[in-house]
């Protein structure tokens, strides 16, 4: 009769117990087990630069060059520095490269290199330019029957006139060709300088002072040219008094391939887009502000319903729509950055961050050895004084 009590309190004793246990470690047995985070994906691996200088073309297939690179900087570069060994124009990395100090990037900066490129519509033949892109494309002449054979094609950056003094636009040829050329400074020149407290001698001899570097190429409209510089941070902007400027390297090496009577058509495209490997890509760039000083920043393409139907009729020619979120973004931020925008779902930094990640080094085949450049510029001297000495720069 009295063993009742104690089984039930040994019962209770047990039941409180089993309670407590289950208020004290309920959480963990009733927990939803999660699977254990995942693996951040490893960064992608940093290999040597690709070629951005010169490319294979196939006449009716290729419209897009290159591909986009990624780097850092070192602590000593400039964004001058970085462009010009990876054979870019400066303002073409600083619009790439918004809110960076181009002074002084910092060491480890990640730099965007906008080596991809579209080829801007115009003839492929000789030398095209696109005034927008500060960038010229360079066909050479291939042998009858072989048109549609693989080729070569070579682009590099270029400097441009400066507001007041535009690059014409339309359609010349090369003229004659000068190693070592002597400068003789027009009166409009020499007065804009006697303005600005730096005059101008009525020559300058070849050498290191010549703005017109080691050498020169005179195009059908008078007063103008294709020529180096002996201020290689200046190629890649709107700097000129109308020629067109290169790298010392780059203006060699093309000098020695072009000949005499070459085809040079001058395009400004600040829009391009072209299909190529299933995408629509698209490279936009500012529009400068003309007028007689360049106090005005460059205005971005606006993405207007022009825009909008032209890119979404080259995508419906394939088969294809456009992502119109990363239209938008592509034209109107006006970075110069080849974009795929028919991808759908695709963001600007999803294809910044899939982008190559290359080593700061010269990529393999540069025209550029590393050095300063001004003793490229001398060695070209031969005190040319032929037909277009004269010329402004």
């Amino acid at each position: 009769m009295h063993s009742r009590p104690v089984i039930n309190s040994v019962s209770g004793a047990r039941a409180t117990l089993a309670i407590t246990l289950l208020a004290l470690g309920g959480c963990s047995v009733f927990r939803v087990h999660q699977p254990p985070p995942k693996t951040p994906p490893a960064p992608p691996p940093v290999t040597a630069p690709l070629a951005t200088h010169q490319f294979t073309y196939v006449p009716g297939v290729t419209s897009v060059l290159g591909e986009l690179q990624v780097t850092k900087s070192r602590h000593e570069d400039t964004l001058a520095d970085i462009a010009r060994r990876f054979d870019l124009g400066y303002d073409e990395l600083l619009r790439a490269n918004p809110g960076v100090d181009p002074w002084l990037p910092g060491d480890g900066t990640t730099i965007i290199l906008p080596t991809q490129f579209v080829i801007p519509d115009g003839p492929r033949e000789g030398i095209l330019v696109n005034v927008a892109a500060m960038r010229l494309f360079y066909f050479p002449k291939v042998a009858k029957g072989a048109k549609d054979a693989p080729r070569t094609v070579v682009t590099y950056p270029i400097g441009i006139g400066k507001i007041g003094w535009a690059t014409p636009i339309g359609s010349t040829k090369i003229v004659s060709k000068r190693k070592g050329p002597v400068w003789t400074p027009p009166a409009s020149v020499r007065r804009e300088h006697a303005a600005a407290g730096d005059p101008l001698p009525a020559r300058v001899p070849p050498g290191p002072d010549n703005p017109l570097g080691a050498y020169a190429m005179n195009l059908g409209w008078p007063s103008y040219l294709m020529h180096g510089t002996n201020k290689p941070p200046g190629v890649g902007m709107r700097a000129s008094h109308g020629c067109i400027r290169l790298y010392p390297e780059d203006i060699e090496s093309l000098f020695g391939k072009v000949a005499v009577g070459t085809k040079v058509t001058v395009v400004n495209q600040p829009l391009l887009a072209a299909w190529q490997g299933g995408n629509l890509y698209v490279q936009s760039f500012p529009v400068p502000v003309e007028g007689e000083d360049d106090s005005k920043a460059p205005a971005p393409v606006p993405y207007d319903e022009k825009a909008a139907a032209l890119l979404q009729r080259l995508a419906e020619e394939h088969g294809a729509s456009i992502d119109t979120a990363l239209a938008e973004v592509a034209v109107t931020q006006s970075r110069g950055i080849t974009v795929p925008v028919s991808r759908q779902g695709l963001t600007m930094e999803a294809w910044l961050g899939a982008a190559r990640r290359v080593e700061n080094t010269l990529p393999e085949g540069s025209n550029w050895d590393g050095r300063d450049g001004a003793e490229d510029t001398a060695a070209g001297a031969t005190g040319n004084t032929g037909p277009g000495a004269g010329i402004t720069q």
